[in-house]
């Protein structure tokens, strides 16, 4: 397996690195792991279990750092130091229990299979190592940390749905908290150093008025759609966080068609107003998912904006894909609304408007 991991700067990488490269030398030594140091970029390639554990740290500190904390050459290097030793400690305790459940053979006792007198019996197969779950530790914490974030019963749902799978479709009406908690487990995700970028994206559609005559560039033009996902953001992380990543790009905030030609590798992907999204442009977005991706995409299937005629992506996807194993399903109803109370009444009324003979 072989990854590659980019720091932000010439000075995280010399950080991460260490003088006369000692950080990867000393992770070289613990890990069967082969690393390799150029510029701001690192190259992993090895066993996946390795692998994924020292980029799993890697991604971490450099998570930190643009979390706000102060990489120093010394933090890390106590950081990879701590994480050297725990490997020791892992790697003996390993030894020890493979010698306890596999001791020297000792001289077979009369009238046993050893000495041709009595059939042999099977040997007790050793009891199989629990398998190592990629990012255990994070997911662990962020299990704990995420439960207080929900308010209703669907919305509970919806965070384990996202702990627990790596595509996830939530479907339910305004107020319902689905873009909010998609962006908020995003940036935790990124926090843990699970993921090393999030891409926040919506269909840039009209919802009935034509906003082509408007001064300004394209991007002057299409910001307003993507303001919601920026409000998120400005809820979660404060003004000088949120210009850092964005500038940085370890947060991007774009139109759902600048998603083509792209393949994205350990990234929290946000596909927000799905409902809004044609056939192909949903196929589109799910294809670009990469290794150690996540994916979420959220809308309200009562409010489609496509020109009329045009089926809606999310509608479709979830005809098709729906049984697919990996990709949760979660359908908000008008009780997990957390907005304004008055936002449940409204949403009630519309919908006992749209029944037949009323």
């Amino acid at each position: 397996m072989e990854l590659t991991i980019h720091a932000g700067s010439h000075e995280e990488a010399m950080a991460l690195f260490g003088l006369g490269d000692r950080n990867l030398k000393a992770l070289r030594d613990a890990f069967p792991v082969q690393l390799t140091g150029r510029g701001t970029t690192i190259r992993l390639a090895g066993e996946k279990e390795p692998v994924e554990k020292v980029a799993a740290l890697l991604t971490s500190l450099i998570a930190q750092v643009r979390g706000g904390a102060r990489l120093s050459p010394g933090h890390v290097a106590g950081e990879i130091d701590r994480e050297v030793r725990a490997r020791s400690v892992e790697q003996l305790a390993r030894a020890a229990e493979a010698e306890a459940a596999d001791p020297a053979p000792a001289p077979p006792p009369p009238g046993t299979a050893g000495d041709g007198t009595a059939p042999a019996e099977a040997p007790a197969a050793p009891p199989a190592e629990p398998s190592v779950l990629e990012h255990g530790a994070a997911l662990a914490d962020l299990r704990r940390t995420c439960h207080a974030l929900a308010r209703s019963k669907g919305q509970e749902t919806y965070v384990q749905a996202i702990l627990q799978n790596e595509i996830v479709f939530c479907i339910g009406p305004a107020g319902t908290g689905k873009t909010y908690l998609a962006v908020h487990m995003g940036v935790s995700f990124l926090r843990q150093g699970i993921i090393r970028k999030i891409i926040l994206c919506r269909p840039a559609v009209e919802a009935g008025e034509r906003l082509g005559f408007l001064p300004g560039d394209f991007q002057a033009k299409i910001h307003p759609y993507l303001r919601p996902l920026y409000d998120a953001l400005n809820d979660l992380l404060d003004y000088d966080q949120v210009k850092r990543y964005l500038e940085r790009e370890i947060i991007e905030v774009i139109p759902l068609a600048y998603m083509r030609g792209r393949t994205l590798n350990s990234a929290f992907i946000i596909l927000d107003e799905g409902q809004n999204s044609t056939i192909p442009q949903m196929k589109m977005f799910l294809t670009r998912m990469g290794m150690s991706s996540r994916i979420v995409v959220n809308g309200d299937v009562t409010q489609v904006d496509l020109p009329e005629g045009a089926p809606s992506g999310l509608i479709h996807a979830r005809k098709i894909i729906r049984e697919i194993k990996g990709i949760a399903w979660i359908e908000m109803q008008k009780m997990d609304i957390v907005r304004h109370p008055l936002v449940r009444k409204i949403v009630e009324a519309y919908e006992g408007a749209e029944q037949p003979g009323r």
